[in-house]
């Protein structure tokens, strides 16, 4: 199980550029998001919303963590899926549960992300990744 969620995926040079282009703009965007939301929490400001009932600070803490570090590691292509996965997440309470009573044109952005993160998980990133020089030409 380890293993598949470290392969990046068995795919050839032109689909691995593609996923490394797809992995570096998705990341950068969402950065735009949780770079606002890191100097909030550095600041200790925590006006935020607790869409779960998690608390605010804690609510604002995931946030930071997946739209922030996790989008570091994308763009980096470092432990890819499992940075996915908060940020897949985050997505998913943005869409389900913080818009659910939204138009569409409120939530689309999220269900995007949501999506292309999802297609990203299951693809993999590409051999153009840390991952794939950290944990190798090995075939999972």
């Amino acid at each position: 199980m380890l293993k598949k969620l470290l392969s990046t995926g068995n795919h050839n040079s032109s689909t691995s550029f593609a996923l490394l282009l797809l992995r570096v703009g998705l990341g950068l965007t969402m950065l735009t998001h949780g770079y606002p939301k890191f100097l909030k929490l550095i600041e200790g400001n925590f006006q935020f919303s607790d869409p779960i009932g998690l608390g605010v600070e804690v609510s604002l803490t995931l946030a930071v963590l997946a739209e922030f570090l996790c989008a570091i590691l994308l763009i980096l292509g470092l432990l890819s899926r499992f940075a996915l996965i908060p940020l897949m997440s985050t997505m998913a309470v943005a869409v389900f549960i913080a818009h659910s009573d939204d138009p569409f044109a409120t939530k689309e952005k999220a269900v995007l992300f949501l999506i292309t993160f999802l297609f990203l998980f299951i693809s993999g990133t590409g051999k153009y990744s840390l991952d794939q020089k950290l944990f190798g030409k090995r075939s999972f």
